[in-house]
């Protein structure tokens, strides 16, 4: 029986992730973190959807010493700033979560006799983010494996795509209305369309505009990227 864990924070990218592993794996288990985001509504939305969709259990994980650790814009009542240079690292930035998230997945993963970690992280939109590159991904699988003596994958099914061919897939799986009016991206906690101002929001908005506009020629590219 092949087993799959989705790192699941309810928002575009990873209920995208969800939707799909549905299809691919006999059993998909979602793990939420509670790191004392700002957003926390995100946390419900998780749930709300996990069970929705037919994950086979979501556990809700408590890591707010990621909070007393850290200071960010995600995590503390000051001011998102835009990114203007895109060589700087955004003050939304949580240092060190993805490396916590993977590393408290790959644990569950051990637990349960899963074999693939799925994360919503994007290169190509990856906001300038370090956790989210490829490069980092790789050698977290790296350290899982050898750190647990397991065989290990950790899934990045995004990592190459950018926001519009994220749209096309949630779409190949006719869940875009359940992805866009279900989720939440935005920075300042509201659902679906979200604010329309913040980074995520307009990253999100600048894809789906581009998908609607162009979408059987974002599907031909999808699939071609999927089938490389």
């Amino acid at each position: 029986m092949s087993k799959a864990i989705v790192v699941f924070s309810g928002g575009q990218d990873s209920t995208t992730c969800l939707i799909q592993a549905l299809t691919q794996y006999d059993e998909v288990h979602c793990v939420t973190f509670d790191y004392g985001q700002r957003h926390r509504q995100e946390i419900e939305i998780a749930k709300e959807l996990s069970s929705k969709l037919g994950a086979k259990s979501h556990q809700v994980l408590d890591v707010g010493i990621l909070n007393d650790l850290t200071v960010s814009a995600l995590t503390r009542d000051i001011p998102i700033e835009e990114n203007k240079d895109g060589n700087a690292i955004p003050n939304t930035f949580v240092p060190g979560r993805n490396i916590l998230f993977l590393t408290l997945a790959g644990i569950y993963a051990y637990q349960i006799n899963a074999d693939v970690i799925i994360t919503g992280v994007c290169e190509t939109d990856f906001s300038g983010y370090p956790d989210c590159r490829n490069e980092f991904i790789k050698s977290m699988q790296t350290a899982l494996m050898q750190g647990m003596d397991k065989q290990l994958t950790i899934s990045t099914p995004l990592m190459w795509l950018d926001k519009a061919e994220t749209w096309a897939l949630a779409d190949k799986y006719n869940s875009l209305e359940l992805v866009r009016h279900q989720t939440l991206t935005c920075y300042n906690g509201l659902k679906g369309d979200g604010c329309g101002t913040c980074p995520a929001c307009i990253l999100r908005q600048r894809g789906l505009d581009e998908y609607l506009a162009n979408s059987t020629m974002i599907q031909a590219q999808l699939t071609a990227k999927c089938t490389k």
